[in-house]
């Protein structure tokens, strides 16, 4: 495995386990932490929330610059010596994927490719992470620097208590000197933690992450002039490259226009076929219509000679028997 990749990653693991090792030998045997813990003012606590988010982003930071290089030397093997065609239709999901299917979308559509502006737009979110994380170095800074003046003044008040008790109040005057030193221990620790986490850790965190994205932007600007020129500088390959494309594009749209046309026919078909069967049934129901028709007249006329002849022999005898000695004709 190329372990190129991995170098923003060993020296912010070389940094951290550096300054960890040089505090513990240099603070383990003093009351740093039974200050932090007993703080009055409570800015070492903030110092300390501050330097773990610093911290977090820092780290955090390094872990997607070292997954983005471990991208960009993969996709660097898939374009030697085919360009930007070799990467097909490959989809990323970060920000150097990203990149290189802008560029072939942009290629693809013969545009006009600017490698450096799609770069800085593409890394510009690391970019500010790790200026972020300088920020809140410099903010730590800061906040010893204030830390350091409201120890002074606690320092101020608790001398000048125990000079108005000085003579006539030893109490007072022990209370006053104790307020005056635990004043300088916040103006000193404070100050103390500010310049070491903020000053010193976070500030060379946010160079080792800027150099790590400026490591990457220029890998990938190498990899675009060395394996990509050939797609990026407008020239007659690349518009009859772009032709083709555009051609297949075409081709593929005739043949879905085929298969259109071909499933229309067979629905015709269809279509024909079923109005061939409802005319077969229609003339089928029809013959049976007429026939039913049929039957019902001749049914009609065997009813009508029936009823004639209820007629007939239910007159009374006599009409019958002047009917039958044809004397009266109905």
């Amino acid at each position: 495995m190329n372990q190129k990749p991995l170098r923003t990653l060993l020296l912010w693991t070389i940094w951290a386990a550096t300054t960890i090792i040089a505090y513990v030998s240099m603070y383990s045997d003093t009351e740093v932490w039974d200050f932090i813990e007993h703080d009055p003012s409570k800015i070492t606590w903030l110092i300390l929330a501050l330097f773990c988010v610093g911290l977090i982003g820092s780290f955090a930071l390094t872990m997607l610059i070292t997954l983005e290089l471990f991208t960009a030397y993969n996709i660097e093997d898939q374009v030697k010596g085919h360009g930007l065609s070799a990467l097909g239709e490959q989809t990323f999901k970060r920000a150097v994927g990203r990149f290189f299917g802008a560029l072939k979308t942009t290629l693809d559509a013969n545009g006009h490719i600017d490698v450096e502006a799609l770069l800085n737009s593409e890394l510009g979110v690391y970019q500010r992470i790790s200026h972020t994380v300088e920020v809140v170095g410099n903010l730590l800074i800061t906040l010893g620097l204030i830390g350091t003046v409201m120890g002074l003044t606690l320092t101020l008040t608790g001398l000048t208590g125990s000079l108005d008790a000085l003579g006539h109040d030893q109490e007072l005057l022990l209370s006053g000197l104790r307020k005056a030193m635990s004043g300088m221990g916040t103006a000193f620790y404070t100050t103390l933690l500010g310049a070491v986490l903020g000053g010193v850790l976070l500030r060379v965190f946010a160079q080792i992450t800027d150099h790590g994205v400026e490591g990457l932007f220029d890998h990938l600007m190498r990899i675009c002039l060395v394996y990509c020129s050939a797609d990026l500088q407008p020239s007659l390959e690349r518009d009859i490259r772009f032709l083709n494309t555009e051609m297949e594009a075409l081709g593929q749209r005739a043949k879905v226009l085929q298969i259109a046309f071909g499933e229309s026919k067979k629905a015709m078909a269809h279509f024909r076929n079923e109005v061939s069967h409802l005319k077969e049934i229609s003339q089928e129901e029809n013959e049976q219509l007429l026939n039913s028709i049929r039957y019902h007249k001749q049914y009609c006329k065997v009813l009508r000679e029936e009823v004639r002849h209820m007629q007939a022999v239910n007159k009374p005898w006599w009409i019958r028997l002047v009917h039958a000695l044809g004397f009266y004709k109905t």
